[in-house]
């Protein structure tokens, strides 16, 4: 898939799982992308993957956790790429365990990666696309946002909050020329199911790839600026697990 108009793109989380996919996704489509994560030496190998591909690829290494620099520091990174029209709000944890046993902490925690520091990207890279009168957010949210999984509280709570912001954002964007898209994928293979904070076992075999998701994110970046999908919801064929 391809586009004739030259896009440029921000994604969050993109040295690992679906953000690289979603990178690499979009270099094939010849979209430019600046790539946001913590690690440095990921997303090097991620830039040098893209720019193979055709398109110019930077890498940003920024933590997003720290939630009370990251509108000031995706502002430094629009400033530096240049023309954002696509952001693909990525970046999120995973957390399992009872509400009743989960931490003020570890709520916290949760919610500042998976809702608060989206809100603060789409702040930081909205004005600009507002003056273009043109532009895309994509906030990846999860099943779990829609479905009540015990033991996923937390993480249920930060998704249909992200599901909900971007709702509201639509509906605010839209009169601007901006389409703002919530795509809620089942489970994926990916490194968060080896994270410290989710403990599950399930078949990682019959999960979504990151790349299956990577190309709903590309179809929804390159529809015609006359067509919008708001809400998508993506799921193994075999089912929720």
């Amino acid at each position: 898939m391809t586009s004739s108009t030259k896009h440029r793109a921000l994604i969050t989380g993109a040295s690992s799982g679906i953000g690289k996919a979603t990178a690499l996704a979009f270099a094939s489509a010849g979209i430019d992308v600046a790539l946001v994560s913590r690690s440095e030496r990921k997303l090097e190998t991620v830039v040098q993957q893209a720019v193979e591909l055709g398109v110019e690829a930077k890498a940003y290494p920024f933590d997003l956790a720290k939630i009370e620099g990251v509108k000031a520091g995706i502002d430094a990174i629009a400033a530096d790429f240049g023309t954002i029209d696509i952001l693909v709000n990525n970046a999120g944890m995973g957390y399992t365990g009872e509400l009743l046993e989960t931490s003020l902490s570890d709520w916290q925690q949760v919610m500042d990666l998976n809702l608060t520091s989206v809100f603060q990207c789409i702040q930081a890279i909205l004005p600009g696309m507002r003056d273009r009168a043109q532009g895309t957010i994509i906030n990846i949210a999860s099943l779990a946002a829609q479905t009540p999984f015990p033991g996923w509280g937390a993480y249920s709570v930060s998704k249909a909050g992200l599901v909900a912001l971007s709702k509201v954002l639509a509906a605010e964007e839209k009169a601007n020329g901006i389409r703002v898209v919530a795509l809620s994928p089942g489970a994926v293979n990916t490194p968060i199911w080896d994270t410290d904070t989710v403990q599950a076992d399930l078949n990682r075999s019959a999960m979504l790839t990151p790349e299956i998701v990577a190309q709903s994110i590309l179809h929804v970046a390159l529809l015609p600026e006359q067509a919008a999908i708001e809400e998508l919801t993506l799921t193994p064929s075999a089912g929720a697990l």
